[in-house]
Parts: structure tokens; sequence; C-alpha cells
């Protein structure tokens, strides 16, 4: 006996068949960008600057996921083309396993999805564990999704560049199968940390990128420079933008580092050719992770979302009024009923506890 669909499941087929149809129609190019990586590291703010809304500042995190998008009109002189660049963003990497599957499973395929990992420099005991659950997250979705061969296929037509063909150490590299960004967030505060300290970090971070394949920038939204130039790696991802924002290399440990991916070399890192587990374990034993996580205060932020501005609506708060007001309706009748019936009970000749 077949299994059957609940209302979300049958809405979501209805949603992926008409982008499939507005696609045929209107000769839509759509990319999907999936934001994924520490709390409270700003991907919220990242992605409002790319979309210009000027929203204040959230005092709350994102709960599970959420889903925004940017639209633009390429005209090449026959006929307007819209580009279409779907933007979510995961807030907990926290018994997230399905939530991940959600974007992926939205856009169908890995060759124009891309995902940026935004992790929070100013918390270095928490950088490794951060990613590598950012990493698992995303291999876990593709083998979900995807089976070993077609994984094999986007992997290879990423390889098929140039780039990474006449790459010295390609052999040895670990190739997402689809397009990754390294963001480190926090910068202003990461810059003022203990030189040692920054020196690790760079170096994991640097020998990760290497070898998934992924680009490696530094970013904070107080600097206009760093925000400028995530936001055109932004646009690059959304809209193929033909400009490169990393117009040049920056490695040293003083300075924001901006690498375009396949730039580095293990030989330029300092390191021994590796792979991103054995990578993970040196950092974790320079710099211990903290396992502690924030889920309980995040948990208290969130008790009652219905008091949190973020999360207004004016037909279903009208509605949620209405039902508090019969709910409080319900517990006074409640309360009468039962004292009406102590005081019967308490009075009443039968009461063989007088």
């Amino acid at each position: 006996m077949s299994e059957v669909e609940t209302i979300q499941e049958i809405a979501f087929k209805l949603m992926l068949e008409q982008n499939k149809n507005d696609k045929i129609l209107n000769g839509t190019t759509e990319k999907t960008i999936f934001v994924l990586g520490s709390k409270g590291v700003g991907k919220s703010t990242m992605i409002n600057n790319f979309l210009d809304k000027n929203e204040p500042l959230r005092t709350t995190p994102t709960l599970a996921i959420e889903y925004s998008y940017a639209k633009r009109t390429n005209s090449n002189g026959q006929s307007n083309q819209k580009l279409i660049g779907n933007i979510w963003e995961l807030g907990s990497l926290a018994n997230s396993n399905q939530l991940i599957d959600v974007p992926i499973k939205s856009h169908g395929s890995l060759e124009n999805f891309s995902a940026v990992i935004m992790l929070n420099l100013a918390e270095p005991d928490k950088i490794s564990l951060d990613l590598e659950a950012a990493l698992q997250g995303l291999k876990n979705s593709f083998s979900n999704n995807f089976n070993d061969s077609e994984i094999r296929q986007f992997r290879e037509k990423i390889i098929e560049n140039e780039a990474y063909k006449n790459h010295p150490d390609i052999q040895t590299l670990e190739i997402m199968p689809c397009q990754v960004v390294i963001l480190g967030g926090m910068y202003d505060q990461f810059e003022n940390l203990n030189s040692e300290i920054k020196r690790h970090v760079i170096k994991f971070l640097r020998s990760i990128s290497h070898t998934i394949g992924s680009s490696l920038i530094f970013y904070s939204s107080k600097i206009p420079s760093l925000a400028k130039t995530v936001r055109d790696i932004m646009s690059k991802l959304a809209f193929n933008s033909p400009l490169n924002p990393i117009r040049i290399q920056r490695i040293d440990y003083n300075e924001p580092i901006m690498i375009n991916a396949l730039s580095d070399t293990w030989e330029k890192i300092g390191v021994m050719p590796s792979n991103s587990e054995r990578i993970s374990i040196h950092y974790n034993t320079q710099i211990k992770q903290n396992k502690k996580t924030n889920d309980n205060s995040l948990k208290e932020v969130v008790t009652n979302p219905t008091n949190d501005v973020n999360f207004r609506e004016a037909i279903i708060d009208d509605l949620r009024a209405m039902k508090d007001e019969e709910l409080l309706r319900l517990i006074k009748h409640s309360d009468v009923k039962i004292k009406f019936d102590s005081f019967n009970l308490t009075n009443s000749p039968f009461n063989y506890l007088n």
C-alpha cells in the first residue's frame, strides 16, 4: 500500500512544477545559493545587504530555514532573459539534516547550485566543528538526493575547468560537486586576536578551502570594502556576473584573506597534501574545540515567537488574539466552576471530612 502524501509534499511538488513551467514560458535562468554556518555570525545581515533590504538589525536568530530571492533582466539584444537568484538561509546547524535537503530538492540539480559557508572568526574554538557540520550536512544531502554516478558527473563537470585541469595538486583534492565559498565572518573582531591564533585559523581555513576547491574570503559588515566584495560574490553566484570580485589575492594573516578557488597550493600554504579529516584533527590539537552550543539560550529567546516583531502577520495575529480571548474565557469559566464545586463539596452533608 502506497503512503498518502501530506499537504506539504503535494504543495512542494506543485511549486516545482510551476517553477518548471515558468522557466519554459519565460526563458528564465535560475540559480540557487544556500547560506549556512555558525549561529549569530551575520548571515541574515549579509543577505539583506545583497538584496538591498534596509531592515532593522534582528535581535533574534533565524529559527529554521528562510527563503528569499533576487531578480534581474539580462538584455541580449533579441530578448530579455529573466535571471532569478534563489537564496536559502539555514538558521542553525544543530539537528538540521532534513532542512539541508530543502534547498537542494527545490533546485533539483547541482549545476547552478552553490553553497556559502559562513564561519565566526571571532570564535576559533568553534570554527572546526561548525565547518565540519556544514560540509558533512551538504555531503549527506547530496547523497540523499543524487546517486553516486550523478554526484561524480557534477564533480567532473567542475574539474573540466582549465584552472582545475592544470592545477599541480588536483590529484590530492576532494573537490565538492557544487561551487562553494567559505566566508570568515566577524573579521573586525578577528583582526584583534593573538597573532599565533590567527596563523592557526588561517592555515586551517586555507587548507580546507584548498582541499574542497572553494574560495575563501574574510568578511565584516562593518568594513565597507569587505561588504562590497561579498555583495559582488553573491551577485556572481546568483546571476553569473562577468566581473571577478576577487581581483587581488591576499594571504597575509595581518590582512583580510581573499583567495579564489584553486588559486592556492599546498606549497603556498606550507603544509603537506592532506584530507579534510586530518586537517581538522591537526587544528583541533592546536586550538581545542568547544563542543558546548547555545541551544538552551536559543530556546529561551524563542519561547514565545508570537511576541516577536519579526514574525508579525496581521491576519494570523488577529485570529490568534480571538482564540486567546476565547481561551481566557474558558479558563475563567473553569476556575469559577472549580470554586463552585469546591464550595458545594465543603458544605455538603455527605462530606465526611468535616
